[in-house]
């Protein structure tokens, strides 16, 4: 095959091919992170507003920023400054950048080399702070987050202990909070730190190349059924506050058992004596009737 390409004299970017031949980033996901790289410096144009002028809709644009988050392109966070004001900077870069690498950016510092030999020094975009008093309301980028897991702190630690014995499956801080939630509900469905392990490092592919994204696949995949609701606890013994003075259960709040109940209850018989009475009228009156 024959190819012919002439560069442009000006208006242009420079995009590693390691971008374009991405064999996990979607057509969207290249696409707005080439819309991005392609802004000039000082622009802080969102992610979501580059989606919208890029044509790409509110699912497949979720979808897109997700892969470039799991692949390292695009780092963002949650910050509140002393007026209470929130605000989600974005570092967005041509090269996958680690979390330290990526802070380092936002934070204006010069971030260690990169061994891509492709770009020893990663161009990066400006971050695009956003602030707000409140969360905006119909936007297309998706920011929720996570509620806190009541056990999201030990489902941390039991992912950075397997993180620990298998180095394929390390993960940066930011994975660590997102992935929490889901390891917590494990332990609380009654999973032990073994059984975690197990799921998420039994027959890994060689190489895993996106150790964030299989663990949240086996994660979601793999999660036990919830364990089951416990039975009420039966009521405790009691002694009768009848004349036998036994140890019985009671069913509700019974001070007596049902021996002594059924003892203290009245016997009235008054109906099968009028029943007998009546029986018995019955059949005199049919004697009398009858032909002697």
């Amino acid at each position: 095959m024959h190819r012919h390409a002439i560069p442009p004299a000006r208006f242009f970017s420079q995009v590693p091919n390691e971008i374009i031949r991405h064999p996990r980033l979607s057509s969207d996901a290249v696409r707005l992170l080439l819309w991005q790289l392609s802004l000039p410096a000082t622009a802080s144009e969102p992610l979501y507003e580059s989606a919208q002028r890029a044509g790409i809709k509110k699912a497949a644009f979720n979808r897109a920023k997700g892969e470039l988050l799991a692949e390292g392109y695009l780092h963002e966070w949650r910050c509140q400054d002393r007026s209470g004001r929130w605000s989600r900077p974005q570092v967005i870069s041509n090269v996958p950048l680690t979390a330290a690498d990526a802070i380092a950016v936002r934070d204006g510092r010069v971030p260690d080399p990169s061994p891509q030999p492709t770009a020893p020094e990663p161009a990066v975009g400006e971050p695009t702070p956003r602030a707000v008093g409140r969360s905006p309301e119909n936007t297309e980028e998706n920011t929720s987050h996570p509620p806190h897991h009541p056990l999201a702190d030990r489902g941390a630690q039991a992912l950075a202990a397997v993180a620990r014995g298998e180095r394929r499956l390390r993960l940066s801080g930011r994975e660590l909070r997102q992935l929490a939630p889901l390891a917590g509900e494990w332990l609380l469905r009654g999973a032990t730190l073994a059984d975690l392990r197990d799921a998420l490092t039994s027959g890994l592919p060689e190489p895993v190349r996106s150790p964030a994204g299989i663990t949240r696949d086996r994660l979601v995949r793999k999660m036990p059924e919830p364990a089951p609701e416990p039975k009420a606890a039966p009521k405790p013994l009691r002694s009768c506050s009848g004349p036998c003075g036994r140890v019985f259960r009671p069913v509700v709040d019974e001070e007596r058992c049902r021996d002594c109940r059924r003892a203290a209850a009245p016997y009235d018989t008054s109906a099968s004596i009028a029943a007998t009475h009546r029986g018995m009228a019955a059949v005199r009156e049919a004697l009398a009737l009858s032909p002697g």
